[in-house]
């Protein structure tokens, strides 16, 4: 039973923040830290394939999108044009993340980076919330293409766990002109290819690590991801238009302070 409520409770993290500003790979390493959770093989293989839940969330939410551009891309300009906008966003980190992998892992892949990271990143958040930017670009289809591939080298950054994916991009986003909307929306596109090419990257370099073991634990965890996945991917859009990333900010804040607490004065409930 201890087991399953793990699997749940990993599920549900990894669906609610994987594509909020919050960090999904930061939550999900604190979750592990503080209760012990990933340390063997079938953890690794837990923390992979529940991710894919979350990927297939996206992608069933976009799919009519998705064929539309497939078919547009041999006969539509513009659908061409964001296909390819997409692909030149997501080469920096494909590049960054395949040279810097071992790093990343071996090295970032620390707590105390991650509360770090939490709090500088709701501090970010704050500060982009208040400024008084004025919004050039509306719709993610018409973003330039020297704008595309800039967001792509911010959302290298990204590889530092806390950082947030979805942060990076709807942050460098509005500072280079797209309104909110358009800024999470492209998030969305962005994270495609990007969690796609990860979670396929980690699953050929983990491969001889993976394990059957726990099978009815992964498909719970991989069902909690989509269902809580789905649910953030179908109202983010519209609540970030009228509310902005406060609340977002605060939740980094909070959770980057409480983990910085809970690692100084060694507290784990493993």
């Amino acid at each position: 039973m201890e087991d399953i409520i793990k699997a749940i409770i990993l599920g549900f993290v990894e669906g609610l923040t994987e594509y909020l500003p919050v960090s999904s790979t930061g939550h999900l390493l604190l979750v592990q830290h503080f209760f012990g959770f990933g340390d063997d093989n079938f953890g690794n293989t837990f923390a992979i394939l529940v991710q894919f839940g979350a990927i297939l969330a996206l992608l069933s939410i976009y799919f009519t999108r998705l064929v539309q551009l497939a078919i547009g891309f041999f006969n539509n300009a513009v659908a061409r044009r964001f296909v390819l906008g997409v692909l030149l966003s997501f080469l920096p980190a494909a590049v960054v993340g395949a040279l810097l992998h071992g790093f990343i892992k071996s090295v970032l892949f620390n707590p105390w980076i991650v509360c770090v990271s939490l709090v500088v990143g709701g501090l970010v958040l704050v500060w982009v919330d208040s400024l008084d930017l004025k919004p050039r670009h509306l719709e993610v289809a018409a973003f330039p293409m020297p704008m595309y591939f800039l967001i792509g080298v911010f959302q290298c950054a990204a590889m530092i766990p806390g950082v947030s994916r979805s942060g990076a991009t709807i942050v460098s986003a509005m500072l280079l002109g797209a309104d909110r909307r358009a800024a999470a929306e492209f998030s969305f596109w962005l994270a495609m290819p990007t969690m796609a090419g990860a979670f396929a990257f980690d699953l050929f370099k983990s491969r001889h690590e993976l394990s059957l073991q726990g099978l009815e634990l992964i498909a719970i965890g991989f069902v909690v991801s989509f269902v809580f996945g789905w649910v953030v991917v179908k109202t983010f859009l519209g609540y970030v238009q009228h509310h902005g990333f406060m609340l977002f900010a605060w939740w980094r804040l909070i959770v980057g302070a409480l983990g910085i607490i809970g690692l100084m004065l060694g507290l784990s409930w493993r």
